[in-house]
């Protein structure tokens, strides 16, 4: 339906942040890796095994602060299937903690493709008449520039199934704006427009909280389009990556929330991911590192904004 749940989640926490669970092997402590490969060898099933104790670590230590997490999908697919059984089994371990999941996936595609798409992430898949969870996240980020034909499968099952999407709208990347800034002939440029499709295609569903069930990705890298967006875009939620790594800071941030600090939520990945060695601190200590610094961000962050939620 709309991301109502998400938006509770934040106002219980008073955090506006999701971290984002993209590991890389060089990112987990060797402790971890060690374990790993002692039991399953310097194997693809070695390597996802590290990922899922490091995960899990992050998840134990964050759960209670932090309203989200943001799996991307190419760190695990790049450990073939093994990989991809830990994305499943993170997410169902972040869901069991209470967590909100956006499966960071830019799926795009149409007709029958997108709706395999959707059930994999956010649905169901029917096995002889019997519907079965395959990932089973909150939300999912897809890319729009297939138009309609490749939102409305996501569409029917946000509505069914009390789940959201993030459609690419102004990216955080350098060579975003080739295409992104470029201008149409009515005047608007391209971001501009998706933006508007997104108001566009949630416009039947808004929740309680003002917000509908199509999101956007906004990049912190791009204060200016993201203040401009926040304002075009009423109705809908921003995943708004860019901020710790990527340069955006929670200054650059401040733009993408409503006047009640709600509208966004701001993601950081390596910055909560690596915090032990930019502490310098014992590998031991990688989670409570992590804790530390989503700490630091959100008080940073709410710093700019205030309190967040309507009382």
């Amino acid at each position: 339906m709309s991301f109502d749940r998400l938006v509770n989640k934040i106002i219980e926490k008073q955090n506006p942040t999701v971290a984002g669970l993209d590991p890389k092997l060089d990112y987990i402590p060797g402790y971890i890796k060690d374990a790993a490969f002692a039991k399953y060898g310097k194997t693809l099933e070695g390597a996802a095994e590290a990922l899922y104790e490091f995960n899990k670590g992050l998840i134990d230590a964050l759960y209670d602060i932090v309203p989200a997490v943001k799996p991307q999908a190419a760190y695990y697919e790049m450990y073939g299937w093994q990989g991809v059984r830990i994305l499943e089994r993170t997410i169902s371990y972040a869901k069991q903690k209470g967590m909100f999941v956006v499966t960071d996936g830019k799926r795009n595609d149409i007709g029958a493709t997108m709706q395999a798409y959707t059930k994999a992430h956010i649905g169901t898949t029917d096995i002889c008449g019997k519907d079965v969870e395959a990932f089973g996240a909150d939300a999912l980020t897809v890319n729009g520039y297939l138009g309609t034909d490749g939102i409305v499968p996501l569409l029917e099952v946000c509505k069914e199934k009390d789940k959201g999407i993030f459609v690419l709208v102004k990216t955080s990347n350098p060579s975003s704006g080739e295409l992104q800034d470029r201008k149409l002939d009515d005047g608007l440029t391209v971001y501009r427009t998706m933006g508007n499709m997104c108001e566009d295609w949630g416009k039947t569903d808004i929740g309680e909280s003002g917000y509908s069930c199509v999101g956007a990705v906004v990049g912190a890298t791009y204060p200016e389009q993201l203040s401009e967006l926040r304002a075009a875009l009423p109705h809908t939620f921003f995943l708004v990556p860019g901020y710790g790594a990527q340069g955006g800071g929670a200054k650059d941030v401040a733009g993408a929330f409503d006047e009640n600090g709600l509208g966004a939520i701001i993601n950081s990945s390596r910055g909560i991911m690596c915090a032990w060695k930019k502490e310098g601190c014992a590998e031991q200590d990688y989670a409570q590192a992590a804790r530390r610094e989503a700490l630091r961000m959100k008080e940073e962050i709410v710093s700019f904004i205030g309190k967040i939620g309507n009382d």
